[in-house]
């Protein structure tokens, strides 16, 4: 990287930006985190279409001289004015937290020979024409990206590095290592996402309730068919997501998760031939809810939609997500778990987005400090593919992992299945 990095953080007013900028202020008072110097140096460029004043920034970040910040009011369907944004800044590194085009923002980095990290693949085609892609919208994603990063060789970039995809790449990684000499049959990204207000009282009846963006999530479960991957092939069921749930458990922790559409399953699958899917649960609230639409799930569209957000609501909950392993004969696993309380005690932020911030920044550091080679990675390619210590990065926020085994399997989805 240069002497003197630029950063530029697009859609740098949202919740999942607020807490990334949270991490990096709190980087920038502490000595001893890896990249503290280089945020003493770097200039920081915040773009977003719907812009913030610069006191919103300067409260998030009061660690940062202001003389280091600058606000900017961008459209990034307009891939010309980032191109120029990007060359009259002399940006270094691109921080994609936007619902901007991945692969036309990244065809930019790479020209200009910018570096490049984001959380997730966003399409602005299919996202503008849904409807031909109903059912089926994040393999489509995927397979644009994989076609559009072909001969992307000027700029080293990182794919997918918030919790899911990002984190649990590296979780499933470090299990996999315990057990060298043989493969699973099974690997499930698992999530069960109980916060809710701490007074049930205060939901409305009506309401969608999410840690993350509602559109998004409904995307996934109402949209989206229920996929999962076998022989390295992406299989869909065709009843509806919340039609039914899948049992997992990890030690004395049960829940039961909805199948959805997920990035690093078909990044994890592809590397290696096993089954795999995510297993998913958020509030009660919200799971009655939409199951209690499941004749019209077009009806949940219509529901207003809100985010918790700790900084308004008086939240209660934990965010656990992780890896489940199974083999023949036993399961293994590795989660980490946050509660609301803590996380906003501290940062300011709900679980959900502080961990997807864990691996934005254990991935910006990795961008910053490591000798990595020119190319475009997943989280898991990049473990298996260079030197990065994105796992000694990610033990600066993130030092608590629960790992245990089951010493029964309960076998692979379909032995999983309960219907509704």
């Amino acid at each position: 990287m240069a002497s003197t990095p630029v950063l530029t953080v697009l859609g740098s007013a949202g919740g999942v930006a607020r807490a990334v900028l949270t991490i990096l202020n709190e980087a920038a008072q502490d000595k001893q985190n890896p990249i503290h110097t280089i945020l003493h140096q770097a200039q920081i460029h915040l773009v977003d279409l719907k812009r913030k004043p610069m006191s919103y920034y300067s409260g998030l970040l009061p660690h940062v001289r202001r003389k280091q910040l600058s606000i900017h009011q961008l459209n990034l369907r307009n891939l010309d004015k980032l191109r120029e944004h990007l060359q009259h800044t002399g940006t270094t590194l691109v921080i994609d937290l936007s619902w901007g085009d991945t692969v036309g923002i990244l065809q930019v980095c790479n020209d200009l020979g910018v570096r490049y990290l984001d959380t997730a693949l966003e399409n602005t085609m299919i996202d503008d024409h849904e409807e031909l892609y109903e059912g089926f919208s994040l393999i489509e994603r995927v397979r644009i990206f994989e076609a559009g990063r072909v001969g992307l060789t000027n700029t080293t970039a990182i794919i997918g590095t918030g919790m899911n995809p990002g984190v649990v790449q590296w979780m499933a990684l470090e299990m996999m290592k315990r057990e060298p000499y043989r493969a699973p049959l099974g690997l499930y990204v698992v999530e069960h996402d109980d916060t809710f207000f701490a007074d049930p009282a205060a939901a409305d009846p009506k309401t969608i309730y999410t840690t993350w963006a509602p559109d998004c999530f409904l995307d996934e479960a109402i949209t989206c068919l229920p996929m999962f991957v076998s022989h390295r092939t992406p299989l869909f069921l065709r009843d509806p997501v919340y039609a039914q749930g899948f049992q997992v458990r990890l030690g004395s922790i049960e829940f039961e998760g909805c199948l959805m559409p997920h990035e690093e399953i078909l990044s994890l699958c592809t590397l290696f031939d096993m089954e795999g899917g995510f297993l998913y649960r958020v509030n009660e609230h919200t799971t009655r809810l939409i199951q209690a639409h499941l004749a019209n799930l077009d009806a949940v569209w219509q529901l207003p939609k809100q985010v918790l957000d700790p900084s308004r609501d008086n939240l209660t909950g934990r965010d656990l997500v992780g890896v489940l392993l199974v083999y023949a004969d036993k399961e293994t696993f590795m989660y980490n778990v946050m509660t609301n309380q803590a996380v906003h005690e501290r940062f300011g932020v709900s679980a959900t987005y502080f961990q997807v911030a864990c691996g934005v920044y254990s991935a910006l550091a990795s961008l910053l400090l490591d000798p990595l080679p020119n190319g475009v990675f997943t989280v898991d390619e990049l473990l298996l593919q260079t030197e990065s210590r994105y796992g000694a990065y990610l033990a600066h926020y993130m030092p608590h992992f629960v790992t245990g085994e089951n010493l029964q399997s309960d076998g692979l989805l379909l032995d999983r299945i309960r219907r509704h």
